[in-house]
């Protein structure tokens, strides 16, 4: 199976408070995404592609009710808290923080977690307190994707190394993998794998023969999961990642990079078109 993720960060911020967003009102956004987009992606058998969107929580209710019948969407939140509700527990006192429960009440089927803008958000929290342990991003993730596969939600879990831990790619995402599922049934685990050193203005994105050795390395740890590429699923890759066997798909997050930047959903179907071949 092919998997085709979009992560919507926070691209409903209007332009004039500083965000990405000329597509539709805020109450509107997510509901407007998931409309203009299901019933092309319709053309795709289920069985052989999954479409995942992770929402900022506001927008969940709104794109969960825009589903139509038989919708090939999926809704996803980004992110849940390392405790849940439990009957005869604590019933939700969980001031700022999202849980499992909540998202699967909500409509999702499932969650993003892991990603490098996440670790980096614990990583400097840690490092106030003086800690400095990479493993203990990873265990606090490991926490996580529990309470996700126990409240039934399919998890999208990303690893990438930076810049500094490049030369020991291979450690460093063997620790991500290890640490993050340990004890975790896999068969509801899709791996992302992101470049860190390469995101953003500027860098240079890997090409394919470090793509194709890397997901290599990762389904070999991972222990059958499939593996997408998280380093930004686009117009102008896409073929070639659609080339390169051990990809089984990839995360989308901006579909324009140049004038008035932004998460277009035609764009976004122009991209699935291009990786899909049809």
């Amino acid at each position: 199976m092919k998997h085709i993720y979009v992560n919507l960060k926070r691209f409903d911020i209007p332009r004039e408070y500083g965000g990405v967003n000329s597509i539709a009102p805020m109450k509107q956004w997510g509901n407007y995404i998931v409309t203009e987009t299901q019933e092309q992606l319709k053309k795709y058998g289920k069985e052989d592609v999954e479409f995942a969107m992770y929402f900022p929580e506001a927008h969940i209710p709104g794109a969960v009710s825009a589903l139509s019948e038989n919708s090939p969407v999926k809704i996803g939140c980004q992110g849940v808290f390392r405790e849940d509700t439990a009957s005869g527990g604590n019933f939700g006192a969980f001031t700022t923080n999202r849980t499992a429960n909540t998202a699967k009440a909500m409509g999702c089927t499932t969650t993003i977690i892991g990603h490098c803008e996440e670790r980096k958000d614990k990583a400097g929290i840690l490092a106030e307190a003086g800690v400095t342990d990479t493993k203990a991003v990873n265990r606090i993730l490991n926490q996580e994707i529990k309470k996700a596969v126990e409240a039934g939600l399919s998890v999208l879990y990303c690893i990438g190394e930076t810049s500094e831990e490049q030369p020991q790619w291979k450690e460093v995402l063997k620790e991500q993998i290890t640490i993050g599922l340990e004890g975790i049934d896999r068969s509801g685990i899709t791996i992302a794998y992101e470049p860190v050193w390469a995101i953003g203005p500027g860098k240079i994105p890997p090409d394919k023969d470090y793509i194709t050795m890397v997901g290599t390395y990762i389904k070999e740890i991972a222990q059958g999961c499939d593996v997408v590429y998280g380093g930004g699923l686009k117009a102008d890759n896409a073929q070639m990642l659609a080339s390169i066997p051990v990809i089984d798909g990839g995360l989308i997050a901006l579909t324009r990079f140049q004038g008035d930047i932004g998460f277009y959903p035609q764009e976004y179907l122009e991209i699935v078109k291009l990786y899909l071949g049809s």
